[in-house]
């Protein structure tokens, strides 16, 4: 493993559960970060935690539908804390639909959020790193980008789009001091697992231990990840120069291919 210290760090979805505890991971490990996402208060409480740490932080609030901001963010970070060397792609939208239910505007928006967004920082982050020959990219996916998804035709298709764009980008980058890897994570304890739990009570009048139950009948482990556990595996990914184009499962063994 390679230091981080003094390294500078771009978190998107950095607000809360995974985007946070990666956030907070990096920093403990030396790196200063800026921590993006639309929700203020939420990226402002996470900034001041990495200032407690005693590293330099940044809040940015970035809306990663907006096209422009995705454009200029790495600049905005490199004007107050310096060059984007590593950057972590977390922000994203589930979407819950049979392929026959799926809206237009819940396809394009899940799309919008899942992949286009990364793909755009990533093509403004890159050039720099290219020319420091030094960068570590994190794109947070999801079991759902290696097996199909019942009822989530837009968020199967955008994770397993995101995990083809990092493993483009790891074999264009891996020649030039840059790493591209993914996360993907099964079932986390995050908001989003909450609402997943909400839904299922919602649709079949099952008490929450139930829904819950069957929502982690298939992870040999019974019980669903942290999001710190998450972020250990994403620690690992910006500390190694020799891990590049990969896709690790943070399931709890629930997907052995």
């Amino acid at each position: 493993m390679e230091s981080i210290a003094g390294r500078v760090a771009l978190v998107t979805g950095g607000g809360r559960g995974i985007g946070r505890a990666i956030a907070l991971a990096l920093a403990r490990a030396g790196a200063d970060v800026a921590v993006a996402a639309r929700s203020v208060p939420e990226i402002e409480a996470v900034a001041a935690e990495i200032q407690g740490l005693g590293r330099r932080s940044l809040f940015l609030p970035l809306d990663v539908l907006d096209r422009a901001a995705l454009a200029g963010a790495p600049a905005e970070v490199a004007r107050s804390l310096g060059p984007v060397e590593i950057l972590v792609n977390d922000a994203g939208v589930h979407a819950s639909a049979p392929v026959h239910g799926t809206a237009d505007a819940t396809w394009d928006g899940t799309l919008a959020v899942n992949v286009t967004a990364p793909f755009l920082l990533l093509r403004a982050a890159l050039p720099g790193m290219y020319g420091r020959r030094f960068g570590r990219v994190v794109n947070v996916a999801s079991v759902a980008g290696r097996v199909g998804l019942r009822y989530g035709a837009a968020y199967a298709a955008s994770k397993h789009a995101l995990v083809g764009l990092t493993r483009s980008a790891a074999l264009e980058g891996a020649s030039r001091g840059v790493t591209v890897n993914a996360l993907c994570p099964g079932w986390v304890e995050t908001r989003m697992m909450d609402e997943a739990v909400d839904a299922i009570v919602e649709a079949t009048g099952r008490s929450r231990e139930e829904a819950l139950a069957a929502m982690l009948s298939g992870c040999p482990r019974g019980k669903a990840s942290t999001p710190e556990e998450v972020a250990e595996v994403a620690l690992l990914l910006a500390t190694s120069p020799a891990i590049t184009g990969q896709c690790f499962l943070v399931d709890g063994g629930e997907i052995q291919r």
